[in-house]
């Protein structure tokens, strides 16, 4: 009786097909952020021509670059199972501090700089001893926080604003590297980094994935894991083409690259990035492991405090000036982009990138409805809408792999 059998490339066709089938499947959410992102971006293209003239990505970076800052604190906060409402009135309040010591004490740049993140850890720490020590949820500490910081701006303003800084505490956020290797109409410089960014990143994870399989971990399938790779690198190529022809490298994008690989370390590969997605998990079950919740809750608040001081250094630095009003809405934004980005909102679940494609999302969505023309009234109803169907994607991948309907 003669037994039919099915061709061993079929067979490996199919299991690859099966592998890719449920490694998409098992990554919706990280999939699903991607997808949307890339759809925005081809929809605003094809509305608005000058949506990726060079001009208009460099006008994406400097805008909302301080929004990308505070949401690689407010992704480690939210990890905790706690949230932070006070960042937009704490940027306020150190931005007010720096234009007091540069504009009307005469102090040098850097002093103001300083004290402005002197400012954002003291407030760091004294919200993280309420929520950490005294015990008070981080919702009731930080909207407390919202009401006396944005006071405290005030005072120190006299509510006026208060400007402008000049000189190099201008070109923080406004500066640019541009002809340091030469280049006839566009930046070589800025290629450079960008080529070395792309192959430190595929370097980095082709380790982390050896790393994973030398320890049996699932690891996505290998053409989905070179796909990736390719991917990244040629839209930041692309990027990088686009904006040497406009003035070159931003200063700020160097600063908010610095950030995402050092925080991006911190919450993958250390012992207090562990402990964060520990305590957001199961709180209960860390303390009996031996983690110490109070200090772990405390740091990650000062260290809310400290990205929030740094973005308002970055946002007066763009502005010229402080403001009284700066920040409001702020705390929202950066909230949005974590949800957006995957993070959960019981905690436990999140990831620095995905805050980061999160945070891009909502900088597309608002510039290009600027573009459009688009009403201020209809911008936060769409913002809001977005939200929404974040945290209702968020359920239904909790239901999804709980085996819900």
């Amino acid at each position: 009786m003669s037994q039919s059998t099915v061709p061993a490339p079929a067979v490996a066709a199919a299991s690859t097909r099966q592998g890719l089938g449920r490694y998409f499947l098992d990554n919706l959410r990280t999939n699903g952020i991607l997808l949307a992102f890339g759809v925005v971006v081809v929809v605003f293209a094809a509305i608005n021509s000058s949506f990726l003239s060079p001009a208009n990505l460099t006008n994406l970076v400097l805008q909302y670059s301080y929004v990308l800052i505070l949401a690689i604190g407010m992704l480690m906060v939210i990890v905790l199972a706690q949230i932070d409402l006070s960042v937009g009135s704490v940027i306020a309040l150190t931005g007010a501090v720096a234009a007091v010591l540069v504009a009307r004490q005469g102090f040098p740049w850097w002093v103001a700089v300083l004290g402005a993140l002197l400012v954002g850890l003291l407030v760091g720490a004294w919200q993280g001893f309420w929520v950490a020590v005294v015990g008070i949820p981080g919702f009731i500490v930080s909207l407390g926080g919202m009401l006396i910081f944005r006071g405290l701006a005030q005072l120190t303003l006299n509510y006026i604003s208060l400007g402008p800084f000049g000189g190099t505490y201008y070109k923080i956020a406004n500066g640019f590297l541009n002809g340091l290797l030469g280049g006839h109409g566009r930046d070589v410089f800025t290629l450079v980094v960008f080529g070395l960014a792309a192959v430190g990143f595929a370097f980095a994870q082709w380790r982390s994935r050896q790393g994973q399989l030398k320890y049996g971990q699932e690891v996505a399938p290998l053409p989905v894991f070179i796909g990736q790779i390719v991917l990244v690198a040629v839209l930041a190529m692309a990027f990088a083409w686009q904006i040497s022809t406009y003035r070159g490298l931003p200063v700020i994008l160097i600063l908010l690259a610095v950030l995402i690989m050092v925080y991006g370390l911190v919450m993958s590969k250390t012992a207090f990035g562990r402990h964060i997605y520990a305590i957001g998990g199961n709180v209960a079950a860390a303390r009996l492991s031996g983690v110490k919740v109070k200090w772990v809750t405390f740091w990650c608040f000062v260290n809310m405090g400290f990205l929030s001081a740094v973005a308002g250094v970055v946002y007066s630095s763009r502005m010229n000036a402080a403001q009284p009003a700066a920040g409001n809405g702020f705390e929202l934004d950066a909230i949005a982009a974590c949800f957006i980005g995957g993070a959960s909102t019981t905690g436990g679940i999140g990831r620095i990138g995905g805050a980061m494609v999160g945070g891009l999302i909502m900088a597309v969505m608002s510039n290009g409805m600027q573009l459009m023309g688009v009403s201020q009234g209809i911008q936060p109803v769409v913002k809001g809408g977005i939200l929404l169907l974040a945290v209702a994607f968020d359920l239904f991948n909790k239901r999804r792999a709980a085996g819900g309907q």
